[in-house]
């Protein structure tokens, strides 16, 4: 009779599938690896189609924010225009801020990262397919809202920075500010998912060999900027979640007459807006450190001192938040301290620029549509970067704070950090992607025009600002003297929208009639030159081992080899998906991982998500709940085809090695998603308690009434939390020990709920959350535990429910140890959150129920 808990048996490993021709690998590739036509083409999960649909996407919303642009410009030219009202012109210019840097900027990057990364790197997909297709229609569907919102009349108008108390309901009573704040908010879904997925994909899914000293330099620059975004967006996440709280439920967070700060809101927009700012520089640099050698036909000098100045600006950029603060009131020595970081900041970005210069030199450089972009960055960054230094003085950023210096500053730094280096990119890349060769007869005028009308708008704003014209304002009187530097200014804008539509024209020129080309126009040495222009969808037949620097190899052999099967993977096994996964230091394959197939549920999710964001607008809470729950079962749908329901043991991946599919390694990608996931969620936490603290301390001192928190129903939560995490990773020894978790999954599940339990009757002691800020904050952080909670208990049930369809045995126990994770960090958060309320209460802003004593219980 056998033994129910003994290990099962080690399976027989497959054999390797036979080798095709290099037609037939083709093929059959293209068969597994292809989207459906028709509408299929909505279940795509390739990120080769995803990735052009980004950028696609993003010069839609580019051209409207510039359309909104020059609305400005029209309103600006003269004193006491009557174009539009003030109304009118509020929402033009937040529109125009919010489209370039939330619809455009960082979708953009996103956009060229997951085209380009896999190939660049030697994989065949990004790590979470599915996950980009979702956040493709968040942003879409988040675009789309605030987009119909400005059709309809009803778009922010509070600036893109939606200060309060301007934005608070009292101000504004309609849903303006409601748009902004659930639909980027919304587009920030997103922005985290391609975070998650750039992290992954760079540090797990390379090709057999590639090292991380090896990796493309910017590989380098998407990894850094990818863990900015994962530690910058989330306080902003939390900001947008506490005043649209304060808007819909009156939660005074805000409000100094009940112990609110207006600040607040602007220590935790700025704490992800400054970063944010590199955010979107650090990627195109990225493209210029690619592009340069290149074109100067010489490797990237100073490679390992380029990736500790990236590491560095990325470093110091969140310590910068208060430069856009010094006139608040801040003490003298933060306003020091925070000047000389804002300077300092300017030492690792020159390290990047005489890099670049360097490497020109060093090499023989050619000239070409790119290399004209690339100047017009140099000079124009350069400018902005100066007028930087300049405002984080705190003298004369006084009196430039809130001009049109700073505006002009801004551009400076944004258009050409960022634009001129994505253009450059548009033409560098841009054979890749459509297999036709670069014309030069429309390229050149329009860098001309937009060179030109750049400079000729911002620049003369440097002027206007310094003769004091207030930044935000729909008019000037004529009295001013601002309108000759503002009608050129003007001018100047429409050159830019005429050099723009040239762009454009180019740009379709070139898809109808370019010249058609086999691969590697431009002689770069990186590896996504080795794929055939353009590429398929499996972008490589084989993967490639990496023996030297990602931009010192050869593409034009290592993609004929490719081609021919010669490498990892180079076959066809069962239709399936497949690339590899590595150690993350040393490049050595580890792991097979099995993507999924195009699915139509990221669009269906998508749309649930959207619904919930509806809903909430128009402040439709049961149809919120009921869409949150439509978009959690969503989810739950991709699950199914996920994993195995039998052990498998090491696959055949070529070049006589094996290696597990990814359900049976110890660290597959999707661990690594989880722990990052955590990672940002525990900055939002982190975000929420420092919101707390800078209340008690820093804000309104404005009487609070008392708190009362029974210390029994808080050790008794904080324990069942414990004990839950500690049944998970019980759960996971059981079943990598050959025996049943059912009993230590039932426990994870039972523990979590108790906590909840126990938590309810505090947050129904707490009275009326909208009478003080310190209620409010108390309410917050135990609603957050409660969910937090409640996922860890759905993480149990879910692991149940697989163990019972076959999923889980003793080699295939992932979806335990991811919900371990969970449980971990929900019980770590848990004490942390209860100890911060223990702590207010030292302030004397929450009480602890003490028997005897008013207040508690008798």
């Amino acid at each position: 009779m056998t033994d129910p808990d003994a290990p099962p048996a080690t399976p027989t490993p497959p054999s390797e599938p036979p080798r095709l021709s290099p037609i037939r690998l083709h093929k059959a590739l293209s068969a597994a690896w292809g989207t459906p036509p028709g509408l299929g083409r909505l279940s795509a999960v390739n990120h080769t189609v995803l990735g052009k649909r980004f950028i696609i996407a993003a010069f839609v919303f580019f051209a409207i924010g510039g359309a909104l642009a020059m609305l400005i410009r029209v309103q600006l030219a003269t004193s006491e225009t009557a174009f539009v009202g003030p109304d009118v012109y509020n929402q033009f210019f937040t529109m125009h801020g919010s489209v370039m840097m939330f619809l455009f900027a960082i979708p953009m990057f996103e956009g060229f990262a997951i085209y380009l990364l896999p190939k660049m790197l030697g994989a065949r997909d990004m790590a979470f397919p599915r996950l980009t297709a979702y956040g493709f229609w968040c942003y879409v569907f988040g675009g789309a809202i605030l987009v119909a919102a400005l059709v309809a009349g009803v778009a922010p108008n509070g600036g893109w920075f939606m200060y309060t108390p301007l934005t608070s309901s009292t101000y504004t009573p309609g849903i303006n500010s409601d748009v902004w704040l659930l639909g980027v908010t919304f587009v920030e879904i997103s922005a985290l998912t391609a975070a998650i997925e750039i992290t992954v994909s760079v540090l797990k899914l390379r090709a057999p060999g590639m090292s991380i000293d090896r990796m493309p330099i910017m590989a380098w620059y998407l990894l850094i900027t990818a863990f900015m975004m994962l530690f910058g967006f989330p306080p902003l996440i939390l900001g947008s979640i506490l005043l649209e709280l304060e808007r819909a439920a009156d939660l005074p967070f805000f409000d100094p007459l009940r112990g609110g700060d207006p600040l607040l809101w602007q220590h935790l927009f700025w704490l992800f807006g400054h970063p944010e700012v590199y955010i979107i520089f650090l990627p195109a640099a990225g493209a210029v450190s690619m592009m340069i050698p290149t074109f100067a036909r010489h490797e990237l000098v100073g490679y390992r001192t380029v990736v500790v100045a990236v590491m560095a600006v990325a470093f110091l950029s969140f310590g910068l938040w208060v430069h856009h603060m010094f006139t608040v009131g801040i003490p003298h020595l933060a306003l020091a301290f925070f000047s000389a970081a804002s300077g300092l900041v300017a030492i690792p970005t020159a390290v990047q620029i005489f890099a670049w210069l360097g490497t020109i030199a060093a090499g023989r450089p050619r000239y070409d549509v790119p290399m004209l972009y690339l100047g017009g960055f140099l000079a124009v960054f350069v400018i902005g970067g100066l007028t930087g230094v300049m405002l984080a003085m705190v003298p004369f950023n006084f009196q430039a704070h809130d001009t049109h210096f700073v505006v002009a500053h801004l551009h400076y730094v944004l258009v050409g950090g960022f634009v001129f280096p994505m253009l450059a990119a548009t033409y560098y890349w841009l054979p890749h992607i459509t297999g036709r060769a670069c014309e030069r007869r429309l390229a050149v005028p329009a860098f001309w025009l937009i060179f030109v009308g750049f400079n000729l708008t911002f620049f003369l704003m440097h002027l206007t600002g310094l003769a004091g014209m207030p930044r935000r304002v729909w008019t000037y009187p004529e009295s001013a003297g601002w309108d000759g530097l503002n009608l050129l200014s003007s001018v100047g804008g429409f050159l830019t929208a005429m050099g723009f539509a040239l762009f454009v024209m180019d740009i379709v020129v070139q898809l109808r009639f370019g010249r058609r080309f086999r691969r590697n126009p431009w002689q770069a040495r990186t590896l996504e030159w080795a794929t055939p222009t353009p590429p398929p969808a499996y972008a490589f037949a084989a993967l490639p081992r990496i023996a030297d620097r990602a931009d010192r190899l050869d593409p034009g052999a290592i993609g004929v080899a490719l081609a021919r099967g010669e490498g990892y993977l180079g076959f066809d096994r069962d239709g399936r998906m497949e690339t590899l996964a590595v150690e993350m230091a040393s490049g050595a394959p580890q792991q097979v991982v099995v993507l999924p197939k195009p699915t139509y549920l990221p669009l269906a999710t998508g749309l649930a998500t959207g619904a919930v964001v509806l809903a909430l607008l128009f402040k439709l809470y049961l149809v919120a709940l009921l869409g949150l729950a439509a978009t959690l079962a969503l989810f739950l749908a991709w699950t199914p085809s996920c994993g195995a329901r039998a052990d498998s043991g090491p696959l055949p991946i070529g070049m006589g090695e094996t290696a597990p599919p990814h359900w049976e390694a110890a660290r597959p990608p999707s661990w690594w998603a989880m722990v990052f996931t955590l990672a940002a969620d525990a900055t939002l936490f982190g975000s929420l308690l420092f919101g707390g603290v800078f209340l008690a301390v820093v804000g309104p001192a404005v009487p609070a009434p008392p708190i009362v928190l029974p210390p029994a129903l808080l050790i008794g939560a904080g324990a069942a939390l414990v004990a839950g995490a500690a049944a998970a990773a019980f759960a996971v020894r059981r079943l990598v020990a050959g025996r049943s978790p059912a009993a230590a999954l039932l426990a994870a599940l039972v523990l979590p709920l108790a906590a909840v339990a126990l938590l309810l009757p505090v947050i129904g002691g707490l009275g009326d959350p909208t009478l003080h800020a310190s209620r409010a904050v108390t309410f917050v952080t135990l609603a957050y535990l409660i969910l937090h909670a409640l996922i860890a208990a759905l993480f149990a049930g879910f692991g149940l429910w697989r163990m019972r369809a076959g999923f889980l045995s003793a080699t295939r126990s992932l979806d335990l140890r991811l919900g371990a994770l969970w449980h971990g960090y929900s019980a770590a958060a848990g004490i942390a959150g209860l100890a911060f309320l223990c702590g207010l209460s030292l302030l004397g802003v929450v009480l602890p129920a003490v028997p005897g004593v008013e207040g508690g219980p008798p």
